[in-house]
């Protein structure tokens, strides 16, 4: 039987932020593209669900801030309602410390962070170290270090020991918001804005069509998937590093590029939604904040929309999701109820509703929030993916130049890969032209 094959001047792989960017960016310069996505659905690590009240929530990337100059632009431009996260009252560690104490331990993390970033990521003296090996070194208290750690480990969705420490700082002064990134979350979900991308797409979008396998030469690519083939000028593989590298290449890609593809690690995450007819927690002059000194990688903050639909948002990253993974999603709940219950009390009991959403190995992204470099030696990595091996091309919010792991980062990733792709089809125009 024959294949059938499409034809068409750049072909995207994947339907996230940096995908959906991209192509809005070809159509707007009038080149024909085709976006295969292998979901259901675009957005990639930001999704929605019904929750069990049939309310949609974010079940993926949520949270934004006015730091992020080109996704608060886009939520605007698409009309989205902001709604401002509560952080009035106060913030909670638990086991419980006082006021005075918790303060003092969170200046001393965040002065450990301050720390790290005063280094340079290629001073040789830090050379093979991973951010244990040298948390390890400082001369720090055992709450500062215990809260550092909870706070990267919850970010980072990584342990320690395996985060080099030149790419930790690398990265974290990509992140440059100096607002708090939980600032906003959108009433309609961040997956109502991947939509609205995908709306403007039509037909040159294709869902629940996995990429299974991407032939590459100076004449240009062939894609196949489980639908056909597609024949393409260029190709931008635009899914996070860890799921490029499980793509065939035919030939081979270039074994530099091969390798740096093959450095990074998926986070690993859960996020749960709990719900509650009332946020209790304000009236007790709280704001629903909490973060676990015991259990390095669980956080809590309050997602309510308004008063009506009272919510804590909890997060479970790193090696702690791991661990909280293999209990099954009913000892779960239990055992983060409890621990809600521990933390702001009997009431944190009386829920509505509780959704979870266990990322860690997710098929088609691999896990959350993004992926990591493992490879203490993979300085270049992300140099070389950027790079790629044209006409094949990689992006995603990963090899971003500004946050790195959020979708404002997907954005930039899918603009500049776009730009390259565009100078590159003028250039062989150029060259045809004058060959004629």
């Amino acid at each position: 039987m024959t294949t059938a094959v499409e034809r068409t001047e750049v072909v995207i792989v994947g339907g996230g932020f940096t995908g959906l960017t991209a192509a809005l960016e070809l159509k707007r310069a009038g080149v024909d593209f085709l976006l295969l996505e292998a979901r259901d659905r675009v957005g990639g690590r930001v999704e929605a669900i019904l929750n069990g009240l049939g309310e949609r929530i974010d079940s993926g990337g949520q949270f934004l801030c006015e730091d992020m100059p080109e996704l608060m632009a886009l939520a605007r431009a698409r009309g989205k309602t902001f709604v401002e996260t509560y952080v009035d009252g106060d913030f909670i560690t638990h086991p419980p410390m006082s006021a005075a104490q918790a303060e003092r331990t969170y200046v001393a993390a965040m002065a450990i962070r301050d720390r790290l970033n005063g280094i340079e990521p290629d001073d040789p003296a830090i050379a093979g170290l991973t951010v244990a090996d040298w948390l390890g070194r400082q001369k720090d208290s055992a709450d500062a270090k215990a809260a550092f750690r909870s706070m990267i480990e919850g970010l980072w969705c990584l342990a320690l020991e395996k985060v080099p420490l030149w790419y930790l700082i690398d990265n974290d002064r990509r992140i440059t918001n100096e607002v708090p990134e939980l600032q906003y979350f959108l009433r309609e979900t961040m997956q109502s804005l991947a939509e609205d991308l995908a709306g403007d797409l039509g037909d040159r979008l294709r869902l629940n069509d996995p990429v299974t396998r991407v032939e590459h030469g100076p004449q240009g690519v062939r894609v196949t998937t489980a639908g056909g083939a597609v024949e393409a000028r260029h190709a931008l593989v635009a899914v996070p590093p860890a799921t490029a590298a499980k793509l065939d290449f035919a030939p081979v890609l270039p074994t530099k590029l091969a390798k740096a593809l093959g450095v990074w690690e998926s986070g690993a995450v859960v996020k749960i939604l709990v719900r509650y007819r009332k946020p209790f927690w304000r009236d007790r002059d709280l704001s629903g904040m909490v973060m676990w000194r015991d259990m390095p990688g669980l956080f809590a903050c309050d997602a309510s929309k308004d008063a009506g639909h009272a919510a804590l948002v909890v997060f479970i990253g790193g090696p702690l999701a791991l661990r909280c993974r293999k209990l099954g999603a009913a000892a779960l709940r239990a055992e983060v109820i409890a621990k809600l219950v521990d933390a702001l009390g009997p009431e944190a009991a009386d829920i509505l509703d509780f959704n979870q959403r266990d990322w860690t190995d997710d098929h088609w992204s691999g896990g959350g929030y993004s992926d990591l470099i493992v490879d203490v030696t993979a300085l270049n990595a992300e140099r070389t993916i950027l790079a790629g091996a044209p006409p094949v091309h990689f992006a995603s919010s990963e090899v971003s130049p500004s946050f790195p792991a959020y979708v404002e980062g997907a954005i930039v990733a899918g603009r500049i890969a776009a730009g390259k792709i565009l100078a590159g089809l003028q250039s062989a125009i150029a060259t045809r032209a004058s060959g004629s």
